[in-house]
C-alpha cells in the first residue's frame, strides 16, 4: 500500500481529521468512480445518486475498512454493489426485470442529453448490456477503465482465471452481436 495512501486511511478514520480527509478522498475518486457507476446504470443522474451514496456508505464505514486490499478497490466493491443494488431496486420499483431494466436504459441513452458517444458507442453499449451482470461489469471494468485482472480479482472477489475467462466470453459475444447487427 503507497505510504500517500496509508496516511489518507489513517486520517479517514481518526475523528479529527476525517472532514478534510474524506474532501480529498472525493476529489481522488470522484471521477473514476463515476465513470465506473456510470458505465453500469448507463444514466447520469442515477450515476450520480449511486455515486452519492457511495460516498455516504464510504463515510458511515471508513473505520471498518482494515486495509487488506488497496482502498481503490474497496470503493469500487462498494460502488459496484451500489450500482447493481441500484439497478435491482429500480427494476423491482417499475415491475420488470433485470434485463428489461437495462434495455430500457440504453435506450434512454439516445435522450440523455450527458451522453456524448456517437452510433458505434450506442451500439457498443447495446451488444455489454446483451450480456450477463457478471461479464458486463468485468468487460466494463477492464475495457473503458483498463483494470487490471489482479484488480478486478480484489473488486469482484473472484480468481484472475475466472475473470479473464469471463471478459473472453464477453468480448467474442461482443464481437458477434456487432457483426449481427
Amino acid at each position: 500500500m503507497p505510504k500517500n495512501e496509508a496516511s489518507l486511511i489513517k486520517q479517514l478514520q481518526s475523528d479529527t481529521d476525517k472532514n478534510v480527509a474524506f474532501k480529498t478522498l472525493i476529489s481522488l475518486y470522484k471521477e473514476r468512480l463515476y465513470w465506473h457507476i456510470r458505465n453500469i446504470v448507463k444514466s447520469h443522474d442515477d450515476a450520480d445518486d449511486v455515486l452519492q451514496n457511495t460516498f455516504i456508505k464510504v463515510f458511515k464505514n471508513i473505520k471498518n475498512f482494515k486495509a487488506e486490499s488497496q482502498l481503490y478497490s474497496w470503493l469500487y466493491r462498494i460502488a459496484t454493489n451500489e450500482a447493481i443494488t441500484h439497478l435491482n431496486k429500480n427494476a423491482k420499483r417499475k415491475n420488470i426485470n433485470n434485463e428489461e431494466a437495462q434495455e430500457l436504459a440504453i435506450n434512454n441513452l439516445q435522450s440523455d442529453v450527458y451522453f456524448e458517444g456517437d452510433a458505434i458507442q450506442l451500439k457498443l453499449q447495446k451488444a455489454i448490456a446483451t450480456l450477463p451482470e457478471k461479464q458486463q461489469l468485468v468487460f466494463n471494468m477492464k475495457y473503458f477503465q483498463d483494470l487490471k485482472y489482479s484488480e478486478l480479482s480484489e473488486i469482484l472477489d473472484t480468481s484472475e482465471g475466472a475473470l479473464k475467462a469471463s471478459y473472453h466470453i464477453a468480448a467474442k459475444k461482443i464481437e458477434a452481436f456487432l457483426k449481427d447487427n
